[in-house]
């Protein structure tokens, strides 16, 4: 972790959402144009002492509901280009949607980047009525110019937020993001694997996610392992459990691990997280080889799967760093 210290040139990627959309004929829309109109505001508010800063606009703009891990590695490369130009800062504009997932997984595509990458949105789009757009852009720049640690943050509404604990919990309002209250028990990793470095290139993963519900049955579990997925999250009841006394159930699970999968257990819960062995049905699952997620929220497991398997780490490997905190995810 590096010293903390106040922006002086902060590059600003554009990737569209809900911040700089404007109206189509079938609704709101990314939009270009939004550097000029953020450049007339902050204009427009000479008191307001910002970092110097650029202008870069991803493309295509997207809806974040159409953001996707090809984007991810699009974004990383656009923030080692910015910091390797001068930038001693990063602010990220992106819609709301998948703000949380984008978040947390740049925390870690970007593992020992030695400056701050904030991330920010608005939930209306700015020059519209009571919108929070500028309030969030101007806020970002001034917690930057203010000084932020290294690695990956999100703002919002006044508020920072550890992307690997948060998530979007409400479609209204000024504040859709909150910190889950999960369980912070999990032990750092000793030394991070080189192949986690950011500058290292990272290949694309496929993760699927299965929520459980009662009477859930195998064939689901074959569907996804048999749809070319990489790894697993299996968001389990409670404190990690499922339907243990279904046999097909468990054999399609220890099928997973067979055929190389690594299956990561998450809560259901908005509270606590996965201990597998407090109840047998947890222990069942263990014992076919599903890993315990701790208090991991599904938007961080999401994201560092793929940053395992992306960097081409060996089964085992990834099966032992999914248990280790890399950046706050467990802890």
């Amino acid at each position: 972790m590096n010293p903390v210290t106040p922006a002086r040139q902060v590059m600003v990627l554009y990737t569209g959402g809900t911040i700089g959309m404007q109206a189509s004929a079938n609704g709101l829309a990314p939009a270009s144009g939004f550097e000029a109109r953020m450049a007339e505001q902050l204009a427009a508010q000479p008191e307001l002492i910002v970092p110097q800063w650029r202008f870069r606009e991803m493309a295509p703009l997207i809806d974040s509901a159409n953001m996707t891990p090809t984007y991810w590695q699009r974004l990383r490369e656009a923030v080692i280009e910015a910091v390797d130009a001068g930038c001693d800062a990063v602010l990220i504009l992106h819609g709301t949607d998948t703000l949380a997932y984008s978040a947390a997984a740049m925390s870690f595509q970007l593992l020992g980047l030695s400056a701050p990458v904030l991330f920010t949105g608005s939930m209306l789009p700015a020059g519209v009525a009571d919108s929070d757009a500028w309030e969030n852009v101007n806020g970002s720049l001034l917690a930057l110019s203010k000084g932020l640690a290294s690695g990956v943050h999100l703002y919002f509404h006044g508020e920072l937020l550890a992307p690997t604990r948060c998530a979007k919990i409400r479609s209204f309002g000024r504040h859709p993001f909150a910190a889950l209250q999960r369980s912070r028990n999990g032990q750092p990793v000793n030394a991070r694997p080189a192949a986690l470095d950011y500058r290292q290139p990272k290949c694309l993963a496929s993760v699927g996610v299965l929520p459980l519900v009662p009477g859930i049955a195998a064939a689901q579990v074959d569907g996804l392992i048999d749809s070319g997925i990489h790894a697993l999250i299996l968001e389990c009841f409670g404190s990690g459990t499922g339907p243990s006394d279904n046999p097909d159930f468990l054999a399609s699970l220890k099928r997973a691990q067979d055929k190389g999968l690594a299956v990561v257990a998450i809560t259901q819960c908005h509270e606590g997280g996965v201990e597998l062995d407090v109840y047998e049905a947890g222990s069942r699952l263990r014992g076919v080889g599903v890993l315990s997620g701790g208090g991991m929220t599904r938007e961080a497991a999401f994201g560092k799967l793929h940053a395992l398997l992306g960097a081409g780490l060996p089964t085992e490997e990834v099966r032992r760093l999914v248990e280790l905190d890399l950046c706050g995810e467990l802890r």
